[in-house]
């Protein structure tokens, strides 16, 4: 994924202030804008500095961004830093709808569809409630199986006496439940900004994701994994073992199989109303010949089966 130079996007300086971030915004969306642009890059350019100004244009996030991107450049390779995924809370609306769909990876990547509160939020001190502040957390899929309690670690931006904000850090103790979903929002009552003048505390949702692993792959509520299998096995049939987040299964691999057939279990994927199934993808693993006694086995193979082509297909 591509780290992307949300300051290069408006033409302003790192220093620049959020006046003229404001107004570097306003001219650059004025030149791209495709009504006004008939290039055929414009509307490309003007969703790109659409972007950088819903970052650079709320303060919270400009800092969550400068903060993560001194050691990047734009175009270079980005992997976001350990922790990232559930390390920020913002407070602001969610992105869903068409706006969702005009942000990038690297912008969901961060904010995890999360929206600026934008400029001008700020609230005096008359009672009014707090906002509600949205972060990600990031699970292990067995814990979408089983539930759990986990700890997690937030920065939550304040700002200082001269308005910059700056990041303090809160440990919360998050329950999550069975059946949790990726992209599910968990709500956690009063964890949001504060109120003023006695006026309740916010909320804070915690937008669900799970964490990559090689091993399984997930839709919705089914999960899927590559099983291998030796090519005795997806010939003459067998026994197999097939793990998945909660434990293990046997399944039998039926006689004549071939790579990409499916094995559905159902039930066994993640808990609902109803729960999703589990698919099990057969991939034919080829040993190798690494002795001369295997190498000769690999000659009888192939004497065996003289006439098989497994290329024949392609003059179909």
């Amino acid at each position: 994924m591509e780290f992307k130079d949300y300051y290069a996007a408006l033409g302003v300086e790192r220093s620049a202030t959020q006046e003229e971030v404001k107004h570097a915004y306003r001219r650059m969306a004025r030149k791209f804008h495709p009504d006004l642009n008939k290039a055929p890059d414009a509307e490309a350019r003007f969703k790109e500095i659409g972007e950088a100004y819903k970052v650079l244009g709320d303060p919270e996030k400009r800092a969550a961004y400068d903060d993560v991107g001194q050691r990047y450049g734009g175009g270079q390779e980005f992997q976001p830093p350990p922790g990232w995924e559930g390390g920020f809370e913002f407070s602001g609306r969610n992105f869903d709808g068409e706006d969702a769909a005009d942000l990038s990876e690297f912008f969901r990547t961060l904010f995890g569809g999360r929206g600026a509160a934008g400029p001008g939020t700020a609230r005096g001190q008359r009672a009014a409630p707090g906002r509600d502040h949205h972060a990600k957390v990031v699970i292990d899929l067995a814990d979408a199986y089983r539930g759990a309690r986990r700890s997690l670690g937030l920065r939550f931006p304040t700002h200082d006496e001269g308005g910059r904000v700056q990041f303090q850090e809160r440990q919360l103790e998050v329950e999550i439940p069975r059946g949790v979903r990726a992209g599910q929002h968990l709500r956690l009552s009063g964890q949001g900004e504060p109120g003023t003048g006695g006026a309740p505390a916010g909320d804070l949702y915690l937008e669900v994701a799970f964490r990559e692993q090689a091993q399984f792959r997930v839709d919705g509520r089914d999960v899927y994994l590559d099983l291998p299998i030796a090519p005795w096995e997806a010939a003459l049939g067998a026994a197999v073992v097939v793990p998945y987040p909660a434990g293990s299964v046997e399944a039998q691999v039926p006689p004549g199989s071939g790579t990409g057939r499916k094995l559905r279990f159902k039930g066994l994927g993640i808990p609902g109303d109803p729960p999703g199934d589990l698919y099990a993808v057969l991939q034919i693993a080829a040993p190798p010949a690494g002795t001369p006694e295997q190498k000769d086995a690999y000659s009888a193979l192939a004497r065996q089966f003289a006439g098989y082509d497994p290329r024949k297909v392609w003059e179909a």
